[in-house]
């Protein structure tokens, strides 16, 4: 009999992990009784650890994790995947959109064809309009740039085998996107199609501000092709420059000098532009190069509901 674990990132969930529990002890039960559900409390500030440490007091199976601050929905759930012991782990978010009735499926699905890697993909978003436009957008420009393919239908909904879960485990970098790193183990991977219902309460914490922050945090994490683009920009302003330059001589050898000086001040400004954001795309990478040499731990755990201590 298979043991399966669950991980769930909660922040600002209150009102629904009680039914999220009832439901994922009905539907992973239907599969095995050897199961864990871990929660972690990714620095929530609405009470929701009260909520976890009840649920853990009436059911052994669930284990609770409080990270000491808000370290953002991907390390929390690289805690979970670290205390994870599941012969396969399940991740999804807390807010009900992601159902547990589809994880008999997911599992099927796994065991059936030995996938190791098995995403639930939703057959229509449910976001708003614009949302949908600049997802699609950002998507499609991360696939281009990292050279890997980034569905925009799959979010973290996944059940991935022990196997996949180690190798997850190796990833150390400060940067997380679960479903980056999955692609970048190399892991065979297959989809089941899922309906996705309307988040049921509270917000998302994802605004069009930090769902921009993070695109660029994807494509600097995932590819050089911004610095590839900014070296050729560079060449071809150079080879534009020097055409110009050579234009220019011979008007003037002609006894056709250029008139005034717009068009070399709209020039300079115009390669001071391409200089200052070429710099800017280096800083990027530079910046994100020095954290990572910093090493810190990517998540800090406060209090757990298990034995297992408070190691970070």
């Amino acid at each position: 009999m298979p043991c399966i674990s669950v991980v769930v990132p909660v922040y600002k969930n209150i009102q629904t992990l009680a039914e999220l529990h009832a439901l994922l002890v009905d539907h992973v039960g239907s599969i095995t009784s050897d199961f864990e559900l871990i929660f972690v409390d990714d620095g929530c500030p609405q009470g929701s650890w009260d909520v976890i440490a009840h649920l853990a007091e009436i059911d052994r199976r669930v284990r609770g994790v409080r990270l000491s601050k808000n370290f953002g929905q991907h390390r929390a759930l690289t805690a979970g995947l670290d205390m994870a012991t599941g012969d396969w782990v399940v991740i999804m978010d807390a807010d009900l959109q992601d159902h547990p009735r589809y994880i008999p499926d997911l599992y099927a699905t796994a065991v059936k064809g030995m996938w190791p890697v098995v995403v639930a993909r939703c057959r229509e978003r449910t976001d708003a309009p614009m949302l949908r436009i600049l997802s699609l957008a950002f998507y499609r420009l991360l696939s281009y740039l990292s050279g890997a393919p980034f569905d925009p239908m799959v979010g973290n909904f996944r059940i991935m085998s022990r196997t996949v879960v180690d190798a997850i485990g190796q990833y150390r970098e400060q940067f997380r996107l679960i479903s980056g790193i999955v692609s970048l183990t190399g892991f065979r991977t297959t989809c089941v199609e899922v309906e996705r219902p309307r988040r049921r309460a509270g917000k998302t914490s994802y605004n069009i501000a930090r769902r921009a922050s993070l695109a660029v945090d994807c494509i600097i994490a995932y590819s050089d092709k911004p610095l590839r683009i900014s070296t050729f920009l560079g060449f071809v302003l150079a080879c534009g420059s020097f055409i110009a330059g050579i234009y220019l001589i011979l008007s003037a050898l002609m006894g056709h000098p250029p008139p005034g000086w717009a068009s070399v001040i709209v020039s300079l400004y115009f390669i001071g532009g391409c200089i200052i954001a070429n710099l800017g795309v280096i800083g990027h990478y530079l910046a994100r190069t020095y954290n990572e040499a910093k090493h810190r731990p990517l998540y800090v755990i406060a209090e757990t509901t298990t034995a297992a201590g408070t190691d970070t």
